[in-house]
């Protein structure tokens, strides 16, 4: 596994390498993705975080995320880490690009450079136990319903970009994208 991030500033130009766990103990701005896949019903498939991670396990979060190595794109690495992680083989287009930083309390920091992927497919997914315990399908509405009825159940970087970015989510569905 790789365990290497890439250091960013605020306008994504890399700077460095860090371990990724100290990366995330010292806060450092690093390169991200979340990545996005829909069916053809405009439902978003949710991945339930593995027991085994070392920051929001259990919690229900996007398709898939992850740090992408330097040696490739972020592209890339999103497209393989997805077959990885879900056992989804499909195209992704980058929607946005955002930074967030919150912090967790078992004193690590996520402080990403995060670059958000849609993609489509319609099949269940085969989910890479180490990464995922479950997953589900559930449209945006109902996802921004339960995000706010039980926020504690969703990762931080799910909520955020839900809450702030949702016109993205609006204009897919409604096939602007």
């Amino acid at each position: 596994m790789f365990n290497r991030v890439v250091l960013v500033d605020r306008k994504n130009t890399e700077i460095g390498t860090e371990d990724k766990l100290e990366a995330h103990k010292k806060g450092l701005l690093h390169r991200a993705f979340s990545i996005f896949i829909f069916n053809d019903k405009n439902e978003i498939l949710l991945q339930q975080r593995s027991d085994t991670k070392y920051h929001s396990a259990c919690l229900w979060s996007n398709t898939c995320c992850s740090h992408p190595y330097n040696d490739k794109t972020v592209s890339k690495y999103a497209k393989q880490r997805l077959v990885q992680e879900m056992g989804i083989k499909t195209n992704l287009k980058e929607i946005f690009t955002f930074i967030y930083r919150t912090s967790f309390r078992n004193g690590l920091v996520e402080y990403e450079y995060d670059h958000v992927f849609f993609g489509k497919y319609n099949s269940d997914p085969i989910l890479n136990k180490q990464e995922a315990a479950d997953f589900r399908w559930i449209n945006f509405k109902q996802l921004q319903l339960e995000i706010e009825e039980n926020p504690a159940k969703f990762t931080f970087w799910l909520k955020k970009i839900v809450q702030d970015y949702s016109l993205y989510f609006l204009n897919y569905e409604n096939n602007n994208l």
